[in-house]
């Protein structure tokens, strides 16, 4: 498949490493000469410097004869442009471009993306994709993330091991003799700043990050046995009333049982627009570093902090200073995934990394093949894949011992006829099994190989 993605950053770069990995031509387009060069050289791609919306730059990425172009530069309008010159000059079936103006999202005007006005054919909002996350987040408030795989039928959760976990020391292989009916399997392990991929007679240690992957419906008990005790958010505090902010506060409104919310924002203007659009949520006008506005406010006493402010430094020290004063979990944004390591030692309970969530969203509404989502962990340092398995991949047929994965992958679930199944040693991977591979970034190629399907499919 021939794509366009048009904006060489963090969001425009990490597209182009999945599409270029899984061998599609790729051509990136931006207007600064050094991304497009940083890109060109790290990735199989090709590289045009200038302006996405101009329709001889266009041209010359070949549009004539790409199938789908993906706008994420910086700007809303040059991203809505792009789209429309994509599809009137070069009759480009398939469009996605990233908004975050709120003004264009909202569905009063979503007429505004049919064919014969502005043609869109997917709007990713990265605010949204944000807002969605966070909410994760507080729906599982004792792991440091979380994300959806198999249509919300299993989740991938960070939990932070501490005094409390009573499997602590324990090979990982006891597991399943201790826990034979729990269907969650640990896929990694961070442990002195160092992300990997177990083996079966590795030990949970004290200080450990562990991902879990697991059944839904074994969510809870998978907490309890990591001695992470669900947890009822009865107060919760948001430092930050923009977009995200807001967005979360209206979606916990809508809830049948609603938590007790209030927001604080230091712009007045912002403060003013969430009281108005808020029915039943305290929205105050004040420093979320202040701590008479956080008294305010209760932190105190909150079952959970969320700082989602538009500054990384503000958001883990508002964050830090909520969970000095008593705030059970402290959850904020960060953009800069170099801040990352930082948390810990800080104290804060959780993250959210908007790029990769952006990143996330845009590679699920491909939908370009076997490859149905990715969820990028850390500073890129791994990735979960869920695919679906094809007659002509080297899986298809096999036992999962038997099929040659590098040490840093393994298989975290299998989809069998709309069934979640724990995978062991012995689980024969079948065409139409849909999977969750956690891989190190290094064995990223390796796993994309053994998905790839071979010419003969065609």
């Amino acid at each position: 498949m021939k794509v366009i993605i048009c904006g060489a950053g963090q969001v425009g770069w990490q597209i182009a490493r999945h599409l270029s990995g899984e061998r599609n031509d790729v051509t990136v387009v931006d207007n600064n000469p050094d991304l497009v060069r940083r890109a060109t050289d790290t990735l199989d791609v090709q590289g045009i410097t200038g302006f996405a919306s101009y329709p001889d730059v266009l041209d010359r990425a070949g549009a004539r004869d790409a199938e789908m172009i993906i706008a994420a530069t910086h700007s809303d309008e040059v991203n809505m442009v792009t789209c429309q010159v994509a599809h009137s000059v070069f009759a480009i079936r398939r469009k996605i471009a990233r908004l975050r103006a709120q003004s264009y999202l909202d569905a009063i005007y979503s007429d505004l993306y049919r064919r014969d006005h502005m043609p869109i054919d997917v709007v990713i909002s990265p605010e949204k994709e944000v807002a969605e996350a966070a909410l994760q987040r507080l729906s599982a408030p004792t792991t440091f993330d979380i994300e959806s795989f198999f249509g919300g039928k299993a989740q991938l959760m960070g939990i932070r091991i501490d005094e409390a976990c009573p499997i602590v020391d324990t090979p990982l292989r006891q597991l399943t003799d201790l826990f034979s009916t729990l269907r969650a399997i640990v896929v990694g392990i961070r442990r002195d700043g160092s992300l990997f991929a177990p083996m079966a007679g590795d030990q949970i240690f004290m200080g450990d990050d562990v991902y879990v992957f697991t059944d839904t419906r074994d969510m809870g008990r998978t907490l309890e046995i990591f001695g992470k005790a669900q947890k009822k958010q009865d107060r919760i505090v948001i430092i930050g009333g923009g977009n995200v902010g807001l967005g979360v506060a209206t979606a916990l409104e809508a809830r049948t049982v609603r938590p007790r919310v209030k927001v604080i924002e230091r712009s007045r203007q912002r403060a003013e627009r969430a009281a108005d659009a808020l029915d039943r949520t305290i929205v105050l006008h004040g420093d979320g570093l202040d701590a008479g506005i956080l008294d305010e406010a209760g932190a105190g006493r909150a079952d959970a902090a969320l700082v989602v402010t538009d500054d990384d430094k503000t958001n883990m020290l508002a964050a830090v200073r909520a969970k000095e004063m008593g705030a059970r979990t402290a959850i904020c944004l960060l953009n800069d995934p170099t801040l990352i390591p930082l948390m810990k030692p800080l104290g804060i309970d959780a993250y959210i990394n908007p790029r990769a969530t952006t990143v996330s969203s845009i590679l699920r509404h491909i939908r370009h093949g076997r490859v149905r989502g990715v969820y990028s962990i850390g500073d890129a340092e791994a990735e979960v894949i869920e695919a679906q398995v094809l007659g002509t991949s080297p899986m298809a047929g096999q036992k999962i011992s038997d099929i040659g994965f590098p040490e840093g992958v393994l298989i975290g679930g299998v989809v069998k006829d709309g069934d979640v199944v724990r995978p062991t040693g012995s689980t024969r991977i079948e065409e139409g099994d849909v999977v969750a591979i956690f891989a190190m970034s290094s064995d990223v190629p390796e796993v994309e190989r053994l998905l790839q399907v071979s010419i003969d499919f065609f």
